[in-house]
């Protein structure tokens, strides 16, 4: 009977959560535990399982890198991934996801809760898209916001300055944005201008490539304040600038100008 019983491999740092995962999960499940993503990727030398369970917050190897690295491998990129986690807040749930999770659970949740989403990985005719969850928890009265910028500094003020009126997501990836919009539809953008690899007016012609963001309006977010900077955004039809260091008021401003222009 046991050889039937499928088998998850769940991660993370704290032992207490190790010894307490397996007693809530071995009636049903044969629970391989490891302390570390390092730990984690020893035992699939050894074991096929059918499921991770992954933490999010560990030291080392963080979760998010730990499925990267799944997902790159042939030999484990099909093993379904869920996250669990106390980082609950919507771009953290958002990146999990983008990232090829089938779920994301957030912390504390209870046992009966948790076989539920096992039990729904396992079976394709219960799967739904991951991110229907995500936009269901939206307040559906607030516009959604994007914002893109590679500065962890400047996403928690625009967080901050924006997130009682709106819907606000961040990205500080900009290769994101495509898979970020193949997912959720954004009423307006904030583009940070210069960025390493890819700079907010590199991210134009993908937000345009989309039929609905075809004149979704583009605000772009800069430092570097010149007429010729200015005009090429503007060419590019971005709907309006504003110039770092931010003027909270004037941004709830614009924002608010140009989402009701929409």
């Amino acid at each position: 009977m046991n050889e039937e019983r499928r088998k998850i491999i769940y991660v993370d740092d704290v032992n207490f959560s190790l010894r307490s995962m397996r007693d809530r999960l071995r009636d049903r499940y044969e629970v391989y535990p490891a302390q570390s993503a390092e730990k984690m990727f020893e035992l699939l030398r050894h074991i096929k399982p059918d499921l991770i369970l992954l933490d999010v917050n560990m030291p080392g190897i963080n979760g998010y890198e730990a499925i990267e690295r799944l997902k790159s491998d042939a030999r484990y990129t099909r093993i379904p991934v869920i996250f669990l986690s106390a980082q609950n807040d919507k771009n953290s749930v958002f990146k999990g996801l983008n990232l090829g999770a089938a779920a994301y659970v957030s912390k504390p949740f209870t046992t009966s809760s948790l076989i539920e989403q096992i039990e729904t990985v396992f079976n394709p005719a219960k799967r739904r898209n991951p991110f229907d969850d995500l936009i269901s928890e939206e307040n559906s009265d607030k516009p959604r916001i994007l914002a893109v910028d590679d500065a962890a500094v400047m996403l928690r003020t625009l967080q901050l300055a924006l997130r009682d009126q709106y819907n606000l997501y961040t990205l500080s990836k900009p290769e994101e944005l495509k898979d970020f919009l193949m997912n959720i539809r954004p009423d307006l953008f904030l583009l940070d201008y210069n960025m390493p690899g890819m700079s907010g007016f590199d991210l134009v012609p993908i937000i345009r490539s989309f039929p609905e963001h075809k004149k979704t309006p583009i605000i772009f977010i800069t430092a570097d304040g010149t007429v010729d900077i200015m005009t090429m955004a503007t060419g590019l039809g971005a709907c309006d600038f504003i110039v770092k260091p931010i003027n909270m008021t004037v941004l709830r401003e614009k924002v608010s100008k140009h989402i009701k222009q929409d």
